[in-house]
């Protein structure tokens, strides 16, 4: 249980609150601080009612933001950010957003390929994937992600490989066993890889659609994934991630950045217990 009355964090949330819900618009974490912003589209006489109180202040588009406060108070962060599943704990030791927030994940200068795109599932299709539509599947989403990161300058291997097949027979069982074969030839093939991302296509029910507006069509939200090796009893020894803070911090730096610049565009980091092969290098999601 949280003493609420020695946390610093929270205290100054509290003190800041009621302004906070009424000019939630305003706020911003900058890169010194805090910042204040206020939404284009404002009425004009609130407009004027905001500047009177903060002179100076800019119009610029409003997007969701968290106070670094917010950010450092554990709950927060977790109803905000994460869905934890059962098989797992995530405690605040482990979650602490200082720590996330200040992991530098900038390239290493090296030569050779930078980013790895793999699907330990590769059979995963989408509604329409048929003889009319052979590309409905998630290779074909991974080879768009590749493709989008190489016009950024950014050096792509992407592995169409399939491990989730074997002797003719959909086997996702050992699909992960199969996987980690394959990305450690890779990596150990181009060890300047520095990103690995294991993309999926999500499973939801029949007629449900997980989408957001994105400048007046519907588009796909995203999910980050992360296995922490640990069940609530503690690590789980037999699958040691030594980079799990790491891949912890690279997901949530990722998901702020998205959050930020395209609100609504990913849903909450999914948290579970086992290890997903992320071991293998600190920024694995």
């Amino acid at each position: 249980d949280k003493d609420w009355n020695t946390d610093p964090a929270y205290a100054i949330y509290l003190e800041n609150r009621e302004y906070y819900r009424e000019y939630e618009y305003l706020f911003h974490a900058g890169e010194e601080g805090l910042e204040i912003s206020m939404d284009e589209n404002l009425p004009a006489e609130t407009v004027a009612a905001v500047q009177e109180q903060v002179p100076g202040i800019e119009t610029i588009p409003a997007v969701t933001r968290h106070l670094p406060e917010q950010l450092a108070d554990y709950d927060y962060l977790m109803r905000n950010f994460y869905i934890v599943h059962s098989s797992t704990t995530a405690g605040r030791e482990l979650m602490n957003a200082e720590r996330v927030l200040n992991r530098d994940f900038a390239f290493e200068a090296t030569e050779g390929p930078q980013i790895l795109i793999y699907h330990t599932h590769s059979q995963e299709t989408f509604a329409d994937h048929g003889p009319d539509h052979p590309e409905a599947n998630i290779v074909t989403v991974g080879e768009a992600l590749a493709e989008h990161l190489r016009a950024k300058g950014y050096r792509v291997i992407h592995d169409t490989s399939v491990y989730d097949v074997k002797n003719g027979h959909l086997d996702r069982n050992k699909a992960y066993t199969y996987a980690l074969e394959g990305i450690t030839a890779i990596l150990q093939e181009n060890p300047s890889i520095q990103v690995v991302l294991d993309v999926h296509r999500d499973g939801v029910k029949e007629g449900t659609h997980l989408t957001w507006d994105y400048e007046g069509e519907k588009a796909a939200q995203i999910m980050f994934f992360q296995g922490i090796s640990r069940t609530p009893d503690g690590p789980i020894e037999y699958l040691q991630n030594p980079y799990v803070e790491d891949n912890l911090a690279f997901s949530f730096q990722m998901q702020l950045a998205a959050n930020t610049d395209f609100e609504g565009f990913t849903r909450k980091i999914y948290v579970k217990g086992l290890r997903y092969n992320m071991h293998l290098r600190p920024r694995s999601s």
